[in-house]
């Protein structure tokens, strides 16, 4: 996968050790430490799928956010669900909006891997930010690790 870069930002696929060690170390500031959702560690069994997609989003060269896709089954037509999720910006790059390249890159990932649909879990605070990206809700909100979250899908 080559590089998308807009201004500033670069989102890119984890390639080495090194990265993915950054890519789960943001993940853990943002979802054990700063929110709770996990207790030690968010590391589960789609890291170690060979299939999964480690993104690390930089500013200015900085690592700064990520997110994970991974294939969840073939669907008719061919085509593969994707699923988008651990997306995670540290809290001081907020505001230079690199959720919306890291989701992007993502969805565009998925759909250059084989993908025809991308689902992800949604916190409620976040709906908004996914529609604008032209995803849309699936159902009503449902706990997700323990908080409401709101499924949402995107076609590739």
């Amino acid at each position: 996968m080559t590089a998308a870069i807009t201004d500033q930002v670069e989102c890119r696929n984890v390639g080495t050790e090194a990265e993915l060690a950054v890519h789960l170390h943001i993940r853990r500031l943002v979802f054990v430490t700063e929110q709770g959702i996990f207790d030690r560690d968010d590391h589960d069994l789609h890291d170690e799928a060979p299939a999964t997609v480690h993104v690390v989003g930089y500013l200015s060269n900085a690592a700064a956010g990520t997110v994970r896709l991974y294939p969840v089954r073939s669907e008719p037509g061919g085509r593969t669900l994707w699923q988008g999720d651990r997306l995670a910006v540290l809290p001081e790059y907020r505001r230079h909006r690199l959720g919306g390249p890291l989701v992007q890159y993502a969805v565009r990932t998925a759909g250059q891997l084989g993908g025809g649909r991308m689902i992800a879990n949604v916190q409620l605070a976040n709906v908004t930010f996914f529609q604008h990206l032209g995803w849309a809700r699936v159902g009503e909100p449902e706990p997700y690790h323990g908080i409401a979250h709101q499924r949402m899908s995107i076609g590739l």
